[in-house]
């Protein structure tokens, strides 16, 4: 009970600082009121709750629909393009050396501007660009990001029933752990592990998939298990650490954006979260302005731009924590269902038509393209996903002539579906049924009890 004041009042600041932009109004809840909100969690042990609201969305989706807004307004997106290396004229970035990583063919891109956003990976291009400009005996480049992973397991939804996520803010060991409806599934997380081997897919260790193993079984009336994971990935945060600092706290970290220019100009931005995108991407223009990269504007259009498939006139939106379907695609839903194989259903919330609308208007190429980054059939369910591959190769090879790199694909969800340390495979009968796309809601109200 001690706990619930303090995390109340603070909830209560956060609403009277959101003022209107708030969903909702922090709640405190009964032990009656918090079951019924919960009804899978555990009531032994359990005084009460505090509801309050927070906004969910799909990164994937989101990512999609503000690259191809901003084709239609003129941009040119390089899709399968590894950047290699900058080139200079005068000691200033003049471009990048990139390669087309389906043909092999190498290019240099001429710019007056370059931003490195790589995530966790910014420091090698940095790297790089002190080691091209660093005649002067000034020390190397010093790396500006400690990475951290955060592990995921997603679980039947009937683990936790409901609309209402859990969040439980101090654990036993002081960590946070998480139970949130998403896409028809669960989402049972997180962990704060520093990582300094920065593999394109990393695996959990075997301590953080059993931390929320253990700390879901307190907290939930049916204990999942190993058995019950459908998928498990990995996150990596790209932490801004202060200089100087060699210590490997990153729980301490903050998860605020920086932004740089090198001598040299190239623009570098990482840390910050999807929450403050826009604003990332307002400091970014504004250092590249003050540094005349690129020539100052007054302000764009975008605070009030709809996004590609956005449509008023939907009416009730869909929660994103239910199954996906055809209302994932918004205003786009009749040009998806005037495509071949719109009644040709691949699995539930994924049809012949989906995938053949990913080739012709989602840029996706390969079967990870659709089944990881256009649907998200990989993150809830890798083992479906799997055997749908050659099919989706199949849909794809038809519309690209590109090889589908099915093989690949079927060798990635083995990633989504070994449990740490000897990589044991999750094996145990699956419906033919999964959650395969998502809505395109940006921010989808969410009530959140914490337990106290």
């Amino acid at each position: 009970w001690c706990e619930m004041p303090f995390y109340g009042i603070g909830l209560t600041l956060y609403d009277a600082l959101a003022g209107k932009a708030g969903l909702g109004r922090t709640e405190f809840l009964s032990r009656a009121k918090t079951l019924a909100l919960l009804p899978a969690a555990q009531p032994q042990g359990l005084k009460g709750g505090v509801k309050y609201w927070d906004g969910q969305f799909n990164d994937a989706r989101l990512a999609l629909a503000l690259g191809r807004t901003a084709a239609a307004r003129g941009a040119l997106l390089v899709n399968y393009c590894r950047a290699l290396d900058l080139f200079y004229q005068e000691g200033k970035v003049a471009g990048l050396v990139c390669q087309d990583t389906l043909s092999g063919q190498t290019y240099r891109i001429q710019s007056r501007c370059v931003v490195n956003a790589a995530g966790v990976w910014v420091d090698e291009l940095r790297q790089k660009d002190g080691a091209a400009n660093g005649a002067d005996g000034r020390r190397p480049t010093e790396p500006m990001v400690a990475p951290s992973q955060g592990v995921h397991m997603v679980v039947d939804r009937e683990f936790l029933g409901g609309d209402t996520a859990l969040m439980v803010p101090k654990t036993a060991d002081g960590r946070v752990l998480f139970a949130v409806p998403w896409l028809g599934k669960v989402i049972l997380g997180t962990t704060d592990t520093p990582r300094h081997d920065l593999a394109r897919e990393p695996l959990a260790f075997k301590e953080e998939v059993d931390f929320i193993l253990t700390e879901s079984a307190r907290y939930l009336r049916r204990a999942p298990k190993r058995s019950d994971v459908k998928s498990i990935w990995v996150g990596l945060r790209p932490l801004v650490k202060p200089p100087d600092d060699e210590g490997d706290n990153t729980k301490g970290l903050s998860r605020e954006h920086t932004v740089l220019v090198s001598r040299s100009g190239l623009v570098t931005v990482t840390g910050g979260k999807w929450t403050t995108y826009r604003a990332m991407a307002e400091d970014v223009l504004a250092q590249c302005a003050a540094k005349s990269l690129i020539d100052a504007r007054a302000a764009g259009v975008t605070v009030d731009l709809k996004l590609v498939g956005a449509d008023e006139t939907l009416g009730e939106a869909h929660s994103i924590s239910q199954p996906p379907g055809l209302h994932s695609y918004g205003n786009e839903q009749a040009l998806v269902m005037s495509l071949p194989g719109a009644q040709s259903v691949l699995c539930d919330g994924l049809t012949e038509a989906m995938v053949r609308f990913a080739a012709r208007y989602e840029y996706a190429i390969t079967v990870e393209d659709v089944l990881a980054r256009r649907s998200r059939l990989l993150f809830l369910d890798a083992r479906l996903a799997s055997s749908l591959a050659a099919q989706v190769g199949a849909i794809l090879l038809q519309e690209t002539g590109l090889d589908p790199q099915v093989e690949a694909f079927t060798e990635l969800a083995q990633h989504y579906l070994c449990l740490p340390a000897s990589c044991e495979r999750v094996d145990q009968p699956r419906s033919l049924s999964a959650d395969a796309t998502e809505a395109q809601v940006l921010a989808d109200p969410r009530q959140t009890s914490q337990r106290a």
